[in-house]
């Protein structure tokens, strides 16, 4: 009689821990489901600004176009920029949108600059809308890209430590990549080239 209680405490222990373990990979693996999901929602929002403002950039083009001597090589590097970024968004290339990305903020801001020499294109109608348009979504996916890299880091992160990092291993969950800026645009503000 006592061998067959043992046994049977035994073996319900046994079948305690592996339930016990079974709920707590599958705990761990929700959590990474999760965070990955999170990561594609991120992009999703950073991604629909993106496509707004690469609406905006053939409009501001012809907006400039209209005013003789305009700069037309800012306007091309803009334009050559914008199918980049759009092609490496299709490709998944994190780092090539980041890269393209940084060449139409740098060309915006040469544009910018360039229009302060033409008194009537300033005063434009049109062009004061596109410029205002284009300044709100610069900042909107500015604050999407603090979303965007923090989903990747928690990710990233989640997905290195023990023990989850066995189970996103079995289950191929992989790390995903920040987006970058370049240097340009992290760098502090110079107040000397500003006023010079």
């Amino acid at each position: 009689m006592e061998n067959n209680l043992a046994g049977a405490v035994g073996s319900f222990v046994l079948t305690g821990v592996v339930v016990g373990v079974v709920i707590y990979i599958v705990t761990i693996y929700n959590g990474l489901v999760s965070l990955k999901h999170a990561v594609t929602q991120a992009w999703s929002n950073i991604d629909v600004l993106l496509k707004q403002r690469h609406e905006e950039l053939p409009k501001l083009v012809e907006s400039c176009k209209q005013y003789k001597n305009f700069e037309i090589e800012a306007l091309e590097r803009v334009m050559k920029a914008r199918t980049d970024a759009q092609n490496a968004r299709e490709a998944g290339d994190v780092a090539g949108v980041g890269a393209a990305e940084s060449t139409i903020s740098a060309g915006l801001g040469s544009i910018f600059a360039v229009a302060e020499a033409y008194p009537d294109l300033k005063t434009d109608e049109t062009f004061q809308q596109l410029l205002a348009r284009i300044s709100q979504l610069e900042e909107a996916i500015a604050d999407r890209r603090e979303f965007y890299n923090a989903a990747v880091t928690s990710n990233n992160v989640r997905i290195e430590q023990f023990p989850d990092s066995v189970v996103a291993k079995r289950f191929e969950f992989a790390n995903a990549d920040t987006l970058e800026f370049e240097q340009h645009e992290t760098a502090d503000v110079s107040v000397e080239q500003l006023f010079s």
